[in-house]
Order: C-alpha cells, then structure tokens, then sequence
C-alpha cells in the first residue's frame, strides 16, 4: 500500500495513516439528526467521507463505515438549551407530542435523507446505529465517566464537569479563560464551568421519549451518544472520526471528553472535518432558512451528480461557495465530462502502457494526498484528453470512478460517431460558429440523436 497522507485537525498537520489494524480502517461519521430534510451543505460534509471511504478502499484497505442517526437528544442548541429538535419539529408539524408521531417524524427524514444520498451516489455505511436503539449502551457509558469522577448533578441532569479532564481544549484548541458565562451556555448559576455539558437530562418532563436511569428519568445528551455508539461498533480506539468543522469546539471536544474519561485511553487517532459550503458569506444553515436541499437541485433540473461533481472542484477543506450559476457551470462540464467518456467508448489507437501507467500514478499520488479531488479531476480530463488508446481510458475512468463516485460509466451508449459530432459541435458553439454547429445538429439528427442547448449544458436524447 502506498501512503495515505491525511489532515488530523487534532494535531492541526497532515500525517501519514498509521492504521491499528493493519489493512484496517475503521470511520465513524456523525450522522444527521432527523429533524428536517438535509440541506446540501450537509450532504457535501458526506460526500466528503464518502470519498474518504473509497481512497481507502482504492488502496487496499478494509473499511468498517459506521455512521449514527439522531432521532432523539440534539438540543436547538448545542450547550443544552431549548427543547429537543425532534419535538420542535413535531410542533412545527402540527403533530400531537407521541412517541409515535415522533418515531414516524425520525423515519420519514431517515428515507428521506438515505435517497438524497443515494441520488448523489454515496455509498451506505456498513453500520446505521440509531440513538433510540442504543440508550443502554449509553447509559452504562456514563456510569463508567460518573465512576471516574468527572460528573456532578445539577437540576438539568448529570454534568460532565471539564475541568476534571486534562488537555479538554485539544481539539478546539479553545480559550476557556476568555469565556463569558454564557458564551456556550444559558447562564446556569449550577453549572461550574460554562464549558460543562449534560450526560443525561432530567428537567424535560413533557419530553415524550424518556427513558429511565440512575439518574431519573430522562433522556441522553446529543454528545454521549456518539462516543457510546462508536465504540460500540469500532471499539474503545478507532482510526478516524469525521464531521464538519461545526463540530469541533462543543460536540467533538466534548465525545472525546466523555470517551477518554470513561477509558482512560486515547480514543481516536485522527480528526478530519469538512468546510462549510456557503451562500456567498454565509454558511448554510436550517435554522436561517437559508438552505437548499438535493431535491431542489433536481427539481432544478440538474443532475445530483452534477452537485457531486461541484464538491470535487474544491477540497475538503476548503469553502465552496454555491450559486446556481455554478450549478450550471458544473452541470455543463459533467455533462462534457461524460461525452469525452461516450466518445473514449469508439476511439481506436495503439495502447501507451507507460503512459497510461503515469496518469493512474498522478491519480493515486492526488488522492492520497489528504483527498486532493481538484487535482484528481484533472488527471481524468487529461487523461481522456491524452493519446492513449479508448479501451485504455475506458478502463482508467472506470478505476477513478470508483473514487470520484460520478457514475461515468452507467450513461446511455450514443450511436458510433456521434459523440465526436456532440464534441466538435460543443467547440463550434464555443467559438460563435453557429453554421456549423447548426450543420452539426443535423447529422447528428441523421444518426439519430436529437440535441438541446439548455443554461445548463447540451443535452441529447436517441431518437430511435
């Protein structure tokens, strides 16, 4: 295997991967709380460890993929304030407040979010642990974190009390001294640090999905959550956990917390977030109302691999800024993408073993280089763009794509020679040449395939 270079935001540099099992990886991704549809904004964070997956898989590896569904304890606010999301969603709803209409609520976004990500090509994780399946497993987590001594009660529940526990600012790399009280809190006269978060809440007895514990009767915290799940499926020390950077000061600083004060032991080795995607200085954002979801694109009449494609021009770690006019752009060269791989289908020449040989090394070193898909991208443009022979591109694509996740192999097959007349048309509209592309547009009627030129790109349709 060669080495795979990936940004640990715990360590704040990039770093080969050192697995704990050898040709093992397993990644733990927090999961959408199921409160509403996902915007996309959410589904770039999961195509990011979608791919993620694949670069480990394209190297060799075994993956074990667990990714949580919330369908019970998010808070409107991250630092235990307000009322859970899925009651207020309920509200919002106009539904009664049951355990019923709530478990209905939780499954209706759970289809909902499993097709926008089928739609966009991502691959299901190999274990989809539900909260409200696991309350147990947390329960018996916090008892070994309340055994350590890091917890104290308050009229919200049990309390994890940070101070107890060394190096809490790690992750974050947070200022806890220049903390208002209040700043991640409601002022709570009760709580000893305003860093301080709840294990179990007690003080929401019209919550309707309450369960019982040592505590009283109540229900987790958002955070305890994914450390009892992970490890439930991962074990006490796993390779990488993912989110989006909106994670990082409160709920992944707080999961290590938990975990590491319940073991005693490091528990994740390595910390990869994904940037916002933002609406020109703004992120995304539910609660705003400033969100765009999958079936919008669609109903757009965008192809959802087309937003797909629009997340690998930029890495991970970077801001992508959407507009529907980059919807267009990225619509335009997806669909130019795929007609250089029709038009690979038909290509004859003499087969260029080295050549071919330095484009799969040029992908290979772009995506183990902490995910670089912008340049991953462009080893497939250029390669389709190169001398080598059809069948030899034909099967680099098929070997990129299984990274790339853009399904550039699974179009309609265009009648011999028309790929050719759709490219060269493309380059005549490009150049104002409208007699010729004009002239194009009939010959390619002739042979049975129908042209539209859109905002969005060319498209084609067969005839016959």
């Amino acid at each position: 295997m060669l080495g795979i270079h990936l940004y640990n935001t715990l360590t704040r540099k990039k770093e080969e991967f050192k697995p704990i099992n050898e040709g093992f990886v397993g990644i733990y991704c927090c999961g959408p709380t199921v409160y509403d549809y996902a915007h996309i904004g959410n589904m770039r964070t999961f195509i990011f460890e979608d791919i993620l997956r694949r670069v480990f898989l394209y190297n060799g590896y075994k993956v074990k993929h667990v990714m949580n569904i919330t369908d019970v304890g998010h808070l409107v606010s991250d630092a235990d304030e307000g009322e859970d999301k899925l009651m207020k969603a309920l509200r919002r709803e106009g539904k009664k407040p049951t355990v019923k209409a709530m478990m209905e609520l939780a499954e209706r976004y759970t289809n909902a979010f499993f097709d926008h990500s089928k739609k966009l090509n991502m691959m299901k994780p190999d274990v989809i642990p539900k909260a409200t399946e696991h309350v147990q497993d947390m329960v018996d987590l916090t008892k070994r974190i309340e055994e350590n001594g890091y917890t104290y009660k308050t009229s919200v529940g049990l309390i994890y009390n940070t101070a107890k526990f060394k190096n809490y600012t790690k992750l974050g790399r947070l200022k806890l001294k220049a903390q208002r009280a209040g700043a991640r809190a409601k002022v709570d006269e009760e709580r000893r640090n305003p860093s301080d978060f709840a294990l179990w809440i007690t003080n929401q007895p019209k919550h309707v999905m309450q369960w019982d514990s040592p505590w009283g009767r109540g229900f987790p915290g958002w955070h305890i959550e994914c450390s009892a799940m992970s490890m439930k499926y991962l074990g006490e020390q796993f390779d990488i956990h993912c989110g989006g950077i909106d994670h990082i000061a409160v709920h992944h600083t707080n999961e290590i917390a938990q975990s590491e004060g319940a073991t005693g032991k490091k528990w994740v080795n390595c910390w990869l977030h994904g940037e916002f995607l933002v609406l020109k200085k703004d992120k995304m954002s539910k609660s705003k109302g400033t969100f765009v979801k999958t079936s919008d694109i669609v109903e757009r009449g965008f192809d959802p691999l087309a937003y797909r494609y629009l997340c690998l021009t930029a890495h991970y770690r970077s801001k992508l800024v959407f507009s529907w006019e980059n919807m267009e752009k990225a619509q335009q060269s997806y669909n130019s993408l795929k007609n250089r791989v029709s038009l690979a289908r038909d290509e004859k020449g003499k087969s260029n073993e080295g050549l071919r040989k330095r484009f799969e090394k040029e992908f290979l070193d772009g995506i183990n280089n902490d995910m670089n898909m912008p340049r991953a991208l462009a080893v497939l443009w250029g390669a389709l763009k190169s001398e080598l022979s059809g069948p030899e591109k034909i099967e680099l694509v098929e070997r990129f794509d299984s990274v790339l996740g853009l399904n550039l192999l699974k179009e309609e097959k265009l009648p011999k020679g028309a790929a050719e007349l759709i490219e060269k048309r493309e380059d005549a509209r490009k150049r104002q040449d409208w007699d010729k592309a004009d002239k194009l547009r009939e010959k390619l009627k002739e042979i049975g395939v129908v042209v539209e030129d859109t905002p969005k790109g060319t498209k084609w349709k067969k005839t016959g």
